[in-house]
């Protein structure tokens, strides 16, 4: 099969499953909060005599905000206001490219990668393009010509700066252990077990780096506790000039985030698409084999990437709905005077770890 093909085929994949999750989200987050909080959640919305648990609702939110009024502030930037919810999208999308949902399917002669892009600096990617993407809440925020706005969009840009140092720092440790910064190879690289019992993933490699990762990575993700951008009760946030599908962008680009973040997690710390004794040719449990075909073998990769994302997601959203939001001094007090010291102490204690565990096998 040609590769333009193929690669055509992986991107179209990725862009079904990631926004289609997405949209699952806006009606996971509002049952979710119903079961916790004793309601009975979104089941007004349907298609007919359907209901189905309020899923129609996600058909509802798109069709009104395709259909609202896009309004620009008559004092605003015309042309950032315009650009901002779509640079906020666009790379928070981009970033789906570097995560492997599996690792390979057979096509007759062809080994197809389950990755959109393949790159020996696929982690660095991913990092570079969340960076960028807070130019959206930047932009956004400048562009409105509305003070709260341009507020909104400087505590996004400090909460970046902030907390972006410690989310990279927190990996260094697994680069260290597995030396790679291939995504792919990191998952590959987690095969096998600890001690005969525990799985070679990164949670049980670096527990600490895995509480820091997943503690920057929600404030990365702009949501409750770490949601002082928005702030309802006191700015409004960087889109408060926002209306129809632009708004929508950026309410897309929020679930996108906490996607991203989880599937990152899941890539790094718990092991990826691997399932504990499944190898490429079938399971290996002590001294039996169990062969399995390469097309049930992907599933089942595929499968266990989805099951341990939807683990993180289901934890982003108990956390969304259990704390209250932080002060601005608390949320900089705590990325930079405990999550960045902590950070650091990881990459000293495991580099100390790695040298001596190769002095002692060297």
């Amino acid at each position: 099969m040609n590769i333009f093909w193929i690669s055509l085929i992986k991107i179209a994949v990725t862009l079904f499953w990631v926004l289609n999750l997405a949209a699952l989200l806006t009606w996971v987050e509002r049952k979710q909060s119903a079961v916790m909080q004793d309601r009975i959640g979104a089941n007004r919305a349907n298609v007919g005599p359907i209901r189905t648990l309020g899923l129609p609702h996600i058909l509802a939110d798109s069709m009104k905000m395709f259909l609202k009024e896009d309004w620009i502030p008559p004092g605003g930037n015309r042309f950032l206001h315009t650009l901002a919810p779509m640079i906020s999208a666009f790379f928070a999308l981009m970033a789906f490219a570097a995560i492997p949902i599996g690792h390979f399917l057979v096509v007759g002669n062809q080994q197809i990668s389950l990755q959109v892009l393949g790159s020996n600096v696929a982690l660095l990617f991913i990092f570079a393009v969340l960076s960028l993407e807070i130019y959206g809440a930047v932009f956004a925020g400048y562009a409105s010509d509305n003070n709260y706005s341009m507020l909104g969009g400087l505590r996004a840009s400090a909460q970046m700066f902030s907390y972006e140092i410690t989310w990279g720092a927190t990996v260094v440790g697994l680069l260290m252990i597995f030396g790679t910064l291939d995504v792919q190879e990191l998952v590959v690289s987690q095969k096998g077990l600890i001690a005969g019992f525990y799985p070679r993933w990164g949670i049980f490699l670096q527990p600490l780096g895995f509480i820091l990762f997943v503690a920057a990575g929600l404030a990365e993700t702009k949501r409750i506790p770490f949601d002082l951008p928005e702030g309802e009760s006191e700015i409004v946030g960087y889109f408060i000039e926002y209306s129809g599908m632009k708004f929508g962008l950026f309410f897309l680009t929020d679930f996108l985030e906490t996607i991203l973040i989880g599937a990152l997690a899941t890539v790094l710390f718990l092991g990826g698409w691997q399932v504990p004794f499944l190898m490429q040719d079938g399971f290996h449990i002590g001294s039996n084999f169990y062969a399995v075909s390469n097309l049930w073998v992907t599933i089942l990769q595929v499968i266990a990437f989805f099951i341990k994302l939807s683990f993180f997601i289901w934890l982003f959203m108990l956390i969304r709905w259990s704390l209250p939001r932080f002060r601005y001094d608390q949320l900089m007090h705590l990325g930079w005077k405990i999550l960045l010291p902590l950070s650091l102490l990881n990459i000293f204690v495991t580099g100390l770890v790695v040298l001596g565990w190769d002095y002692i096998h060297g």
